[in-house]
C-alpha cells in the first residue's frame, strides 16, 4: 500500500483561490528559451510523434508529458524542461498525437489511455540513444497516461521513478466538474481547441464521422461521439472505465510521486483515491490548495516561485543518487553522455 501525505506548499497570499493559482501560470508565468532538439518517431502504425530535447549534460534522462491540448508553450513545459536541466537531469519532451503544431495523419489522435504511445517513445529512445529513460513526469492527462502505463507495467516496469502533476484520476468526474460554476471557463476554451484542432486536421481531407464538431459543447459529447469511435471504445463511459488512472494504482510498484491540490477546479475533492488504492510505490501528496497545475508560492504579488520546479528535481534526485549528499548537478559533470 502507498501513503499520502500533507504537501509542503503553501500558496502565495496574493493567489488564494484555486482559479487564481491555476489561471495565474497560464496568463503571467515566464517562458525560458531553450535551445532544443527536434526529433520525430515514425509510429508502425503510419503515424508520428514529436519530441524535444535539451541539450546532453550526462545527467538522467527524463521524458515530459504535457495535458490535454498542451505542447511546448503550456506554461509548465519549457520551465519543467529547464528545472530540470538545471538539476543536472537530460530532459526530453513528448509531444502528444496532432500536439506539436501539425495535425497526425491517422484519423484517431491523442487520448488519456493511449499508453502503447509512450512505450513505443521508452523502446525507441533506448534503442536508437542507447540509454534508458529513468523516469517520466506527467501533467493533468499526460499524468493520467503516466500512472496507466505505470498499473499495466506493475514490477515489470523498466522506469526507476515517476512523477505525476494534477492528475484526472477518474476521466468522468472531471468531465462532470468542468459544467459547473466558473470550472465552465475552462471547459469552453479546452472544447474551443479541440474542435479547431479537429478542424484544421480535417480541413484537406474526408472527416471520418458524420459528426458536426461545431455542436459538441461538453467533453462528454466529445469524448462520446469522436474520442471514443475513433480510439476502438464503446462511448464515452466505456472510454472513461478503461482509461481512468485510479483503476490501475494499485499495481504500481515504481517510485512515484503524486502532486494535488483539493482545490482543483478539474476534479472534485472525491476524486481523489483513497490510500487503500494506492500501491506500494505511490506517494500521493496532498494540498488544500494549488488549483490545477498551478502551485504557486512567493510572498511578493506578481513575482511567483512555481514550487513544482524544485519538488520534481528533489523527489527524482532522491531514486538517481546512490549518495543522498550528492546533488544532480555534480551526479552529470561526474557522468559521460552515453548518447550517439
Amino acid at each position: 500500500m502507498g501513503s499520502i501525505h500533507p504537501s509542503s506548499f503553501r500558496p502565495a497570499w496574493w493567489l488564494p483561490t484555486a482559479h487564481l493559482q491555476t489561471l495565474w501560470p497560464t496568463f503571467f508565468r515566464p517562458r525560458p528559451t531553450l535551445a532544443l532538439t527536434p526529433e520525430r518517431l515514425e509510429l508502425a502504425d503510419g503515424d508520428f510523434l514529436d519530441l524535444a530535447w535539451t541539450a546532453v549534460n550526462g545527467g538522467p534522462l527524463v521524458l515530459v508529458i504535457h495535458g490535454l491540448e498542451g505542447n511546448l508553450e503550456s506554461h509548465y513545459a519549457r520551465s519543467t524542461l529547464a528545472a530540470l536541466h538545471a538539476a543536472g537531469l537530460h530532459a526530453v519532451f513528448m509531444h502528444l498525437r496532432g500536439c506539436s503544431g501539425e495535425p497526425n495523419r491517422l484519423a484517431r489522435s491523442y487520448h488519456s489511455g493511449a499508453t502503447e504511445d509512450l512505450a513505443a517513445v521508452l523502446t525507441h529512445i533506448e534503442r536508437t540513444r542507447r540509454v534508458p529513460v529513468q523516469a517520466v513526469v506527467g501533467f493533468s492527462l499526460g499524468g493520467n497516461l503516466l500512472l496507466k502505463y505505470l498499473g499495466e507495467q506493475g514490477e515489470a516496469c523498466p522506469l526507476r521513478a515517476a512523477v505525476a502533476v494534477s492528475v484526472p484520476f477518474r476521466l468522468g468526474d472531471a468531465a462532470r466538474r468542468l459544467e459547473w460554476g466558473l470550472s465552465r471557463l475552462y471547459r469552453r476554451h479546452l472544447m474551443g481547441r479541440l474542435r479547431d484542432s479537429y478542424l484544421r486536421k480535417h480541413a484537406a481531407r474526408p472527416p471520418p464521422l458524420a459528426v458536426d464538431v461545431r455542436r459538441l459543447h461538453g467533453f462528454y459529447d466529445f469524448d462520446d461521439r469522436i474520442t471514443a469511435p475513433l480510439n476502438g471504445f464503446a462511448g464515452a463511459d466505456d472510454y472513461y472505465a478503461r482509461c481512468s488512472s485510479r483503476g490501475y494504482l494499485r499495481a504500481i510498484t515504481t517510485p512515484t510521486l503524486v502532486i494535488h491540490a483539493l482545490d482543483d477546479p478539474f476534479m472534485f475533492p472525491d476524486t481523489v483515491p483513497t490510500v487503500q488504492e494506492l500501491g506500494p510505490g505511490i506517494t500521493l501528496e496532498l494540498s488544500a490548495r494549488g488549483g490545477h497545475v498551478g502551485f504557486v508560492e512567493g510572498a511578493l504579488p506578481g513575482r511567483g516561485h512555481y514550487w513544482t520546479d524544485q519538488r520534481i528535481p528533489d523527489f527524482l534526485a532522491r531514486h538517481f543518487l546512490p549518495d543522498p549528499s550528492q546533488d544532480l548537478a555534480s551526479l552529470a559533470s561526474a557522468s559521460s553522455p552515453r548518447v550517439r
